[in-house]
């Protein structure tokens, strides 16, 4: 089997195990601690290799600007939210499956930003997506107490603004950053991620860190497996032009990290969270199937 093959659902499967790592990593360090860490790492290490392939930098100011920005709403503001609301007690099957909202939301606001009207098709794929979702996740709240709700509902509405975030992240690196090496790119990304937690982290965490075994496996599979190995395979599946085929898979995240969360970590797989992914799955593939837009 060749690296062609699997390297779009090797892509994927390593896009999933973000919520796991954010699971595993919060009873060892403060969420955004560790994410001011991973960031700083991963900027230091893509600049090393920026350098020693000799890939071109920016090469004006406002280059270097976007790059810092659009990382600062994909890194920052996005995971930045996602691993303080599991650390917060949102399972994290339930943000895998919010943040496959991500596609709905871009095409809800595409009309808005560039212009583009959505199909009949596109549009009850934005619905079935929020259906699936809020079946998902009403029987886990209508247990709740009213007082118990309302610190439930927070980490809850930080994780579906994190997803806002990396929606408004998208569609800037889509404006801005058409051209340009995506391996400095990439380090400018995390440069601006660091900027957003490192301060949070300053201001709101006591910068909890113990330095164990679980610890340490969680950092080097962040930065190894999931900044640098998924970044790579990235760009490696941009150069063979399979970016479709990874995108087709993307539908497979939140399936797999409900999977690999009951797996790992004991979360109930009830029948309303299968039943609410299923119906997410096939909302976002609605939205994203390419058809001819209906007046």
């Amino acid at each position: 089997m060749t690296l062609d093959r699997i390297a779009p659902a090797l892509f994927v499967l390593l896009w999933s195990t973000g919520w796991i790592v954010a699971k595993y990593a919060s009873p060892h360090a403060d969420p955004l601690t560790f994410l001011s860490l991973r960031f700083l790492l991963a900027a230091v290490l893509f600049a090393v290799i920026t350098s020693v392939s000799r890939a071109t930098w920016p090469s004006s100011r406002r280059g270097w600007i976007h790059g810092v920005v659009s990382g600062a709403l994909l890194h920052g503001a996005y995971l930045g939210g996602v691993w303080w609301a599991i650390s917060q007690g949102v399972p994290s099957s339930v943000s895998g499956l919010i943040a496959a909202l991500q596609p709905l939301l871009t095409a809800i606001a595409a009309p808005f930003i560039v212009g583009e009207r959505l199909s009949r098709a596109q549009k009850l794929g934005v619905v079935l997506g929020l259906a699936g979702l809020t079946v998902a996740i009403a029987p886990r709240l209508a247990v709740l107490e009213a007082d118990t709700l309302q610190i439930a509902l927070l980490p809850l509405v930080v994780n579906i603004l994190s997803m806002a975030s990396v929606t408004a992240g998208t569609i800037y690196q889509k404006r801005y950053l058409q051209e340009g090496d995506l391996r400095a790119i990439a380090t400018l990304q995390y440069v601006g991620g660091f900027s957003v937690v490192a301060p949070l982290a300053l201001l709101i965490e006591p910068l909890r860190i113990d330095w164990t075994t679980e610890f340490f496996l969680a950092m080097g599979w962040s930065v190894l497996g999931l900044s640098l190995v998924s970044i790579m395979l990235l760009l490696y599946l941009i150069r063979r032009g399979q970016v479709s085929r990874a995108a087709s898979l993307t539908y497979l995240v939140p399936p797999a990290v409900a999977i690999e969360s009951w797996f790992l970590f004991g979360e109930q797989l009830t029948v309303p969270m299968i039943i609410g992914t299923l119906i997410v799955v096939v909302g976002v593939w609605l939205t994203n199937r390419k058809t001819r837009v209906i007046a």
